[in-house]
């Protein structure tokens, strides 16, 4: 029998709250891997969710075993990866120390900042704006059809804490 993680641990069957934190990077099935796609971990066949860009990602939000329950979204943006082709998951060639944390409750909101940040550096970095593997279309699903989040960067509030030099929203 396979092990199921999160979706037998009795810590997360009972949980009220969770709070979801994983470094931003770019992914060569989903465009990006921020905070939606982290939650893959909350269903038996992961597989299910890859086709179409993993366009549906957000549907994992509307299960029992995390529906309504996130309180703080963290994408830990210290050393992003900004690009990267095929299915290697790390390419050191495209990391930088960006020394960057973006949080909120809203995790489609925070994922269209940290797809911004990624698509402002390749800019930096290529001198174009050079597509990643898919487009991350996750994003504005989860927005328009499982209503999670804002991804629309002109309706979103950024802060600024701390450090900013260099920031690239």
């Amino acid at each position: 029998m396979a092990d199921r993680g999160v979706l037998e641990n009795p810590v997360f069957l009972r949980s009220t709250a969770l709070v979801n934190t994983r470094p931003v990077r770019s992914h060569h099935w989903a465009g990006v891997g921020t905070l939606i796609k982290n939650y893959i971990q909350f269903v038996p066949h992961p597989a299910d969710y890859h086709p179409n860009a993993c366009a549906d990602l957000g549907r994992i939000w509307t299960l029992p075993v995390v529906a309504g329950k996130t309180r703080l979204n963290v994408l830990v943006a210290l050393t992003p990866q900004f690009y990267g082709r095929g299915a290697s998951f790390f390419d050191k060639r495209f990391v930088w120390p960006y020394k960057g944390i973006i949080v909120g409750t809203d995790p489609v909101a925070v994922d269209a900042v940290g797809a911004e940040i990624l698509r402002l550096k390749r800019i930096a970095s290529f001198g174009e704006d050079r597509p990643l593997d898919v487009e991350p279309i996750h994003i504005a699903v989860a927005d328009k059809k499982y209503h999670l989040g804002v991804s629309d960067l002109s309706r979103i509030q950024i802060v600024k804490v701390g450090w900013t030099d260099e920031s690239l929203v």
